[in-house]
């Protein structure tokens, strides 16, 4: 029996797998990667321009990276949160560093999902409010407050926590607010908003949460002012401002935080597995100093077991470090203004079914629609077919409802670029021959 063969039946017989009905799945086998490609144990390559779940943001097996986890187990491969380690305050320094000095600390979690869970309590506990507001078109992660605060259909099966409230953030190319303009978005999203707080009762909201730039969503890069009019609202209000960075974090759109392209500060930030580029399970919160002085004599109510663990914070300081030494992000903002921003422009001229493109660095979305003047989405089959025959030239693609994301490594160099578009193109003539 080969390794690809025993591998796969090993995951059939014992694994079971998030978001999905086992029965039907025939997962991908990966043997191994680097840089920007992974290959199964028969040689057969991939180009990931998926980056796993958008987060291998210095790409597969950095060496770097790789010798700093090794060098931590070496060292000290785990220790309880209550101590000071080495490791994990210079995690916490860099992070700080790359935030600005309006922020003081950093409480560290195992994921995405926990960071946001804390964030939410944090601006409970400094508020004395119970409610929390969040997008529909949005993913927070699958625990309790953070699967509730999620817009997307999976938080309709898990509504189990208390006091959400949901909102329509902007989103002007299938716009809820009959916009004729990015402007008109802006204005209309945020008249929309503040009706929202105003209903709900400003005096119960102790925070609204949002992806900077919504991810698995679609990636919809805010239109011009609306972060600076959701900051506005929340200092009219008194309610506390955190921005989901887990997703479009740390490199993704060309900035180390997406919110520093457009100027707008929160009062706390979530990270995860951007940071790592999930090397090893970690994430957390990045606290404004006066969120943070909140709790010098009030007990925060909450830890991790591994808050902080050892391994995680070596492999954050290593992949800071290097992509610092590499200017991984300065390469995905060029990526993402010369080469992704470009191409797929002209991949959308030559082939109707992409409505529209959008995207920021090296985090890009294609919307797929039967009809340009309608924008009506193709069908999750049409999608499946695409996503067979991108693989089937050798490229792993992030697929979500009517849309491929375009997704790659920061560390994503113009000569793969220029191979994945041909594969693209490839894919779309293929399918599109068919119809």
């Amino acid at each position: 029996m080969s390794d690809n063969q025993l591998t796969y039946d090993l995951d059939r017989a014992h694994v079971f797998h998030s978001w999905s009905a086992q029965g039907s799945l025939t997962p991908l086998v990966i043997a191994g990667g680097a840089g920007c490609e992974v290959w199964d144990f028969d040689g057969t390559r991939y180009l990931d321009f998926s980056s796993q779940l958008v987060n291998t943001n210095i790409g597969h097996q950095h060496p770097k990276v790789i010798a700093a986890i090794k060098e931590q187990a070496d060292t000290l491969a785990t220790i309880a949160p209550a101590t000071a380690n080495l490791a994990r305050g210079e995690a916490a320094k860099r992070i700080l560093a790359k935030a600005g000095a309006h922020f003081g600390k950093v409480f560290f979690t195992n994921g995405g999902a926990d960071a946001n869970e804390n964030a939410i309590r944090m601006a409970r506990l400094t508020t004395g409010r119970d409610k929390i507001l969040s997008t529909y078109r949005s993913y927070h992660g699958n625990t309790g407050a953070a699967i509730v605060a999620t817009g997307d259909w999976r938080r309709v099966p898990n509504e189990f926590s208390r006091g959400h409230a949901h909102f329509f953030g902007p989103f002007e190319y299938r716009s809820e607010f009959w916009s004729d303009s990015p402007e008109q978005e802006s204005e209309r999203a945020l008249h929309h908003l503040e009706r929202v707080i105003q209903s709900e009762g400003a005096n119960s909201i102790a925070g609204l949460i949002i992806e900077t730039v919504p991810g698995t969503a679609g990636v919809l890069v805010p239109p011009p002012g609306y972060l600076e009019g959701v900051r506005a609202l929340c200092d009219k209000y008194g309610i506390v401002l955190i921005f989901d960075e887990v997703m479009c974090g740390f490199g993704r759109t060309g900035e180390w935080f997406a919110w520093q392209g457009f100027g707008v500060v929160p009062d706390l930030i979530t990270f995860a597995k951007g940071v790592n580029s999930g090397y090893v399970p970690v994430g957390g919160v990045i606290i404004s100093e006066s969120i943070a002085n909140a709790f010098d004599a009030q007990v925060f109510p909450g830890g991790l077991t591994y808050s902080g663990h050892p391994l995680a914070a070596a492999s954050i300081v290593a992949a800071i470090d290097a992509m610092d030494a590499e200017g991984i992000v300065e390469n995905a903002a060029t990526i993402g203004r010369d080469h992704l921003g470009p191409g797929l422009a002209a991949l959308a001229a030559k082939h109707p079914l992409i409505g529209e493109v959008r995207g920021l660095g090296v985090f890009w979305a294609l919307d797929l629609v039967d009809d340009p003047e309608s924008r009506q989405p193709v069908s999750a089959g049409l999608v499946g077919d695409l996503k067979k025959a991108l693989m089937e030239r050798g490229l792993l693609p992030f697929t979500a409802d009517n849309r491929i994301h375009v997704v790659p490594p920061c560390i994503v160099t113009p000569e793969e670029v220029e191979r994945a578009l041909g594969i693209y193109d490839e894919a779309f003539t293929a399918v599109e021959a068919n119809l």
